[in-house]
């Protein structure tokens, strides 16, 4: 029996979009609102950034806070691994879309960057639903080190290289300044990190504090995701500038005996009709 290809076949050389677009004569709609005449200098840009990644004009406050987790998550250091890819883009001459573009996609990760909060989310929502159980902090803690080996290395929680989370003191601040509460999923996220604290000198990082943040209002970890596509954006950018402000290739330049070859000897390549 043939396939069925009705779905594709009424697609062919057609373009359908439940998001929006231009109509001609009458404006350009995003999400049913009409983007000059609803949204241009009505809504912030990270409100329209939110209906274009999640379908929802959300309240200013929430936008205000992905706002300041882009500024606190977009640091001008070259050392961090995405923006090295900047500078070594400025460094070389590339664009600076080229560049930054290209630092985005390193930071797309589930080991490290944007990537962590799906797996961050999927933490703290299977902690939650244990709670709800009657489960308590510390057995959620134990059963997430039984997880990993017996060691308290899940997502959310410690650092590789720091303890702690400098910038999570200022985002309470900012929470509270918002008028944000803490939240079901923050209160546990707070129990966990006290159990940790307590038992293996750990405490939550950004993950985990973002994870449990966003749970709160209502989120799904794919949604945090894509609002944070660009979430190193201005790092990247900042270091490629610097580099493309100096000379070129003078970023991290290295001589050939700062390589430690540890290959076959040096050997004569014959020459073409020789044998």
């Amino acid at each position: 029996m043939p396939a069925d290809t009705r779905y594709w076949d009424e697609r062919r050389g057609r373009i359908f979009s439940r998001k929006g677009g231009w109509v001609m004569g009458k404006g350009v709609f995003c999400h049913g609102f009409e983007m000059n005449k609803d949204l241009m200098g009505r809504v912030s840009f990270f409100q329209v950034l939110i209906l274009n990644a999640t379908g929802r004009l959300v309240e200013k406050p929430l936008a205000d806070w992905f706002e300041a987790m882009h500024v606190g998550l977009s640091w001008p250091d070259a050392r961090i691994w995405c923006n090295q890819i900047g500078a070594l883009g400025g460094t070389l001459r590339s664009s600076v879309v080229a560049a930054t573009v290209a630092g985005i996609l390193a930071a797309d990760s589930r080991a490290y960057g944007q990537g962590t909060l799906l797996e961050g989310f999927a933490f703290i929502e299977r902690a939650l639903a244990e709670a709800r159980k009657g489960q308590s902090a510390k057995d959620i803690v134990a059963q997430e080190c039984a997880r990993h080996g017996g060691k308290p290395k899940f997502m959310g929680y410690s650092r590789p290289i720091a303890k702690g989370d400098e910038r999570l003191a200022e985002f309470y601040n900012i929470q509270k300044r918002l008028g944000f509460s803490i939240g079901e999923h923050l209160a546990l996220a707070l129990e966990i990190e006290k159990v940790l604290l307590e038992d293996f000198d750990e405490a939550m990082n950004f993950n985990g504090y973002v994870s449990a943040f966003l749970a709160d209002q209502g989120l799904t970890a794919q949604e945090a995701y894509q609002i944070c596509a660009v979430l190193v954006t201005s790092g990247v950018t900042a270091c490629y500038v610097d580099t493309f402000e100096r000379p070129p290739e003078s970023f991290l330049p290295m001589r050939c005996d700062d390589i430690d070859y540890q290959g076959p000897s040096a050997r004569p390549v014959p020459l073409p009709g020789e044998p």
